[in-house]
């Protein structure tokens, strides 16, 4: 995530086209946006842009459960870098193969936390000792069990008719 250089708050129109993209970015249309947010679908389609160049919206990811597709194993390395290097070493850590997230955490010891997935032992095996051979100390590894997962629903909901989605996920 990128700090954008000038922070430009976001509007009540803002939210509510946040809130329905993060539940499902992939099958609401500009139009079906529109109708829920009270705007024409050329103002969210600004909108939108807007807050792609604005550096709000940085993405758009599907939300994967590797289980079924083949990766049975998902674990967390919880890792310790020195505070100079953490933030080279944490977004080299990410092109790691099977390295599915990092995360840069502000504290003295286990500061960076890795999520990895992978189909057999041996492939998470590879994946610590190449944490290790970055300079990341591993100091504990867990298997995850289950994610659940959802997003932020704090934009603004009032300001959406007809959502009443939970949006969230099992993973």
């Amino acid at each position: 995530m990128c700090a954008s250089p000038e922070f430009t708050p976001l509007d009540d129109i803002d939210r509510a086209i946040l809130q329905l993209l993060q539940r499902d970015a992939r099958h609401r249309t500009a139009v079906e946006i529109a109708e829920q947010v009270g705007v024409s679908d050329g103002t969210v389609r600004n909108r939108i842009e807007d807050l792609e160049d604005r550096g709000v919206l940085e993405g758009y990811v599907p939300v994967v459960d590797y289980e079924a597709a083949g990766y049975q194993l998902e674990v967390r390395f919880t890792c310790t870098a020195t505070i100079v290097e953490r933030e080279q070493l944490a977004r080299k850590a990410l092109e790691i193969g099977g390295v599915v997230e990092v995360m840069e955490l502000m504290s003295g010891r286990e500061n960076v936390d890795i999520v990895a997935v992978a189909p057999k032992s041996d492939d998470l095996t590879r994946i610590a000792e190449a944490l290790h051979e970055l300079g990341l100390q591993i100091e504990s590894q867990e298997l995850i069990r289950h994610r659940y997962i959802r997003p932020f629903d704090h934009f603004g909901t009032e300001n959406v008719a007809g959502d009443d989605e939970s949006g969230s996920y099992e993973v």
